[in-house]
């Protein structure tokens, strides 16, 4: 029987791609919709560590699941690192993603392509609720803001996010692509090996018991 593992989210996007890089990885994996859990927490961490840390711990105090939960962003060189940790909240958190993208145009306008570097950043945290234990792994991937919008995958910057290697937006990318290449994909690869070390703590310790 495999173990659960809640995967602290509401946002869709990040389900998708969860489902996706998660595949094989052991566990049964849950979300706090499925559980009946409302677990939406202010992230006012300083750093995507602090915010995802706050989430996983929430999510498995909630349902006392060994929890996974992320938290990312994304930094622009020429805007001094922001949006940064407040990305989903750039501009408030009402804002659309189209005005998030005008702005940043802005203030990036006449910029040379040199001068458009950024990236994106993604850290996951892992709780483990029998011992209240936290590891984290960390992904990110470079490259530059694109002059205008394109591409319909993805979901939050994608779009505006030029992966130069494959000449094309994040957005612009097939699936399986992006979920080799992107920050969150990366940060999956270390998630993967502390699910892998902590579904053996687990069975060792039923054993034992």
């Amino acid at each position: 029987m495999l173990h659960r593992l809640l995967l602290a989210t509401n946002n869709a996007g990040k389900r998708a791609e969860y489902d996706v890089l998660l595949e094989g990885c052991g566990w049964e994996v849950v979300t706090p919709r499925r559980l009946g859990l409302d677990i939406e927490i202010d992230e006012t961490g300083q750093t995507y560590e602090a915010n995802a840390t706050m989430k996983a711990r929430r999510g498995a105090e909630a349902s006392g699941l060994m929890t996974l939960a992320d938290d990312s962003g994304l930094e622009i060189e020429a805007m001094g690192g922001e949006p940064g940790v407040r990305s989903a909240r750039f501009l408030g958190e009402d804002a659309s993603y189209a005005d998030r993208f005008a702005a940043i145009q802005r203030r990036l306008a006449g910029l040379p392509r040199e001068k458009r570097r950024a990236r994106f950043r993604c850290v996951i945290a892992v709780a483990d609720p029998p011992t209240g234990s936290v590891r984290t792994a960390e992904g990110e991937v470079f490259g530059l803001i694109a002059e205008a919008p394109a591409g319909e995958g993805g979901f939050g910057y994608d779009p505006i996010f030029w992966v130069p290697q494959h000449s094309a937006t994040m957005a612009e990318l097939p699936d399986h692509q992006k979920n080799i290449i992107s920050h969150r994909a990366r940060a999956v690869a270390g998630a993967r090996q502390i699910l892998k070390e902590l579904l053996f703590e687990h069975e060792r310790a039923q054993t034992e018991a």
